[in-house]
């Protein structure tokens, strides 16, 4: 043999011998690599579902709490101003009564120190509930102290007085407006 058949030889590949022990091990052994895939791609989903709902439980607690806050900040002065009403309408009957006994210089003090704490009380969100007598009657916005007889046909079911003035805080009824209504 020349040297050119041996490396001509050497050239050629070699055929191995496959037993077929060794393609059953190589086939379990991609199965059990597979297998180990797919199990990971589940708990990867797994996690994933989990990470995504707890995201978005953090989310909403983030906004609830956003509003809770801004709530409490608009009611913050609630109670405060609760407590300032029975002042406020203490000054408006004293002025009423100034008014009748016509002294001036006593009815415009009065009169001033009320519009400064009314417009305090406006300026913290403090609203005042228009009610008129001969409105028709609300259950949902007025309060029925009493009724009385009509003086009127037309003031039948309507409000014929009101005895204390209701208030809104923002978008909610603080205190109700109390009314006499007619019979």
């Amino acid at each position: 043999m020349s040297k050119k058949d041996r490396h001509d030889k050497s050239k050629q590949p070699e055929e191995v011998e496959v037993n077929d022990n060794e393609i059953l091990e190589q086939e379990a052994a991609e199965e059990n690599v597979n297998d180990a895939l797919a199990n990971l791609q589940d708990e990867f989903s797994r996690e994933k579902d989990r990470y995504l709902r707890l995201f978005a439980e953090f989310e909403n607690y983030k906004k609830r709490t956003a509003r809770e806050r801004i709530e409490m900040f608009k009611t913050a002065g609630e109670d405060i101003i609760l407590s300032m009403l029975p002042v406020l309408d203490d000054f408006g009957r004293a002025l009423k009564e100034l008014e009748k006994s016509k002294d001036e210089g006593h009815s415009k003090g009065t009169e001033l120190i009320y519009n400064k704490l009314k417009e305090t009380l406006r300026s913290k969100g403090l609203e005042e509930v228009g009610v008129n007598p001969g409105d028709a009657f609300d259950v949902e916005i007025h309060e029925a102290i009493t009724q009385v007889p009509a003086p009127e046909e037309k003031l039948k079911g309507k409000i014929v007085d009101v005895v204390e003035k209701g208030y809104y805080m923002g978008d909610k009824i603080i205190r109700y407006p109390k009314v006499v209504i007619g019979q």
